[in-house]
């Protein structure tokens, strides 16, 4: 695309950049840093949702994202306190600021309290991987995915399907017809009549194609844990409906028990709780078996793990992403995905908490010989940045 498509420079914009946890530091690294190099000013303001070393500090220093402006230091609780805290400190930073925007990422407790602060401050929103539905009303994500989008003025969705589950939800201002906006030439005249949805791609994958060869240079977790390519799975646990019920999460790592590869196993803090509070011949029994449980590793240690796995269980999204981008098989324990793409070809494959399905479906997967091409052209942090050079203070 000509960089005249790309008009970053003019005019300068105040922004309010909120996030709170691992997979909106990864989202929104692109973003930033051409934020900050194009003489915008951005507040960046991290709730403190996700906030020791292993998640939070590191994504900072490997990412090279400037340190947040603003640490709410919310910290972890229920839903409720956690999202109420962050409203009154995201309110509070918005007043005095004054930005010409707010920019959310994704769908957590952090997005929903910053979309819900700057819509009621009448501060032009804008909500990046807007438009994502698992149609789980049991996630407290999907809620949250689903005020955003309605509190939002521009609406950047990754990928066409995303799109249509706005238009469903009685979108109408979709530019491009929903189709991946290549050329800005295709946007609607300035200024936007909002709320404008765009799909602009997926800002994951800007990052994975900024960072993968730096991962490659700089990671030694290969060498460390003495693992090589193909030779284990990568396993990852967070979501409550996993790891919350006792049954539930032995019956996810009975199945880790029983495959026929090594199991790398990063525990997220709260899972190892969970774990922690299971029987003690479990426990024992785990320990002693193939399943190494590490502490969260950084974004650079997690790419290397991705791209080398023979494939990826888990009930994140943003690793079925990854794994897609690395054309790495991936089992998702859950019992839906919000991220069908993934699922073209069978490069993906939901396979929910049975032990059975879990060992059928994995020692089975193998490696499909396509993939489509779905989520972008690794420049979406260019075209936001384009279109919210259009947005002016109300």
């Amino acid at each position: 695309m000509p960089s005249a498509h790309y008009n970053m420079t003019s005019p300068t914009l105040k922004i309010v950049t909120i996030v709170g946890a691992r997979p909106q530091f990864i989202k929104a690294a692109p973003v930033s840093k051409l934020l900050r190099t194009t003489r915008h000013t951005e507040i960046l303001v991290h709730t403190g949702q996700h906030y020791d070393d292993g998640m939070s500090d590191i994504f900072f220093r490997e990412m090279e994202i400037p340190e947040p402006d603003i640490n709410l230091g919310v910290g972890s609780g229920t839903h409720g306190r956690q999202t109420g805290e962050m409203l009154v400190g995201i309110e509070k930073v918005l007043l005095e600021e004054t930005p010409d925007c707010v920019l959310v990422y994704g769908d957590t407790n952090s997005t929903l309290a910053g979309a819900l602060a700057a819509a009621k401050l009448q501060i032009p929103v804008a909500h990046v991987e807007a438009g994502l539905r698992s149609y789980n009303r049991e996630m407290p994500e999907e809620h949250n995915r689903v005020v955003a989008d309605h509190c939002s003025d521009i609406l950047f969705c990754p990928t066409k399907t995303a799109v249509k589950n706005l238009r469903k939800e009685g979108f109408t201002n979709i530019a491009n017809e929903g189709k991946f906006i290549e050329s800005l030439d295709s946007l609607p005249p300035t200024p936007y009549h909002v709320p404008l949805v765009v799909n602009v791609g997926d800002t994951m994958y800007d990052a994975v194609i900024q960072f993968s060869e730096i991962a490659q240079k700089r990671s030694t977790i290969l060498d460390t844990m003495k693992i090589q390519h193909g030779e284990y799975y990568l396993a990852t646990l967070h979501r409550p409906y996993n790891v919350d019920k006792p049954e539930t999460l032995r019956e996810i790592l009975s199945a880790f028990l029983e495959l026929d590869k090594p199991v790398i196993f990063p525990v997220h803090p709260r899972t190892q709780q969970k774990i922690a509070a299971l029987d003690a011949a479990f426990r024992k029994k785990l320990q002693k078996s193939s399943v190494t449980q590490i502490d969260p590793v950084g974004y650079l240690d997690m790419l290397m793990l991705e791209k080398n796995a023979r494939a990826i269980l888990t009930d994140s999204g943003g690793m079925q992403k990854e794994a897609y981008f690395f054309g790495v098989p991936c089992l998702t324990l859950r019992p839906e995905t919000e991220w069908v793409e993934t699922m073209k070809s069978g490069w993906n494959v939901v396979v929910g908490s049975s032990k059975v399905s879990i060992i059928e479906k994995t020692n089975s997967k193998r490696t499909p010989s396509s993939k489509r091409i779905s989520f972008g052209d690794g420049k979406a942090a260019g075209k936001i940045i384009s279109i919210l050079n259009h947005i002016s203070k109300r």
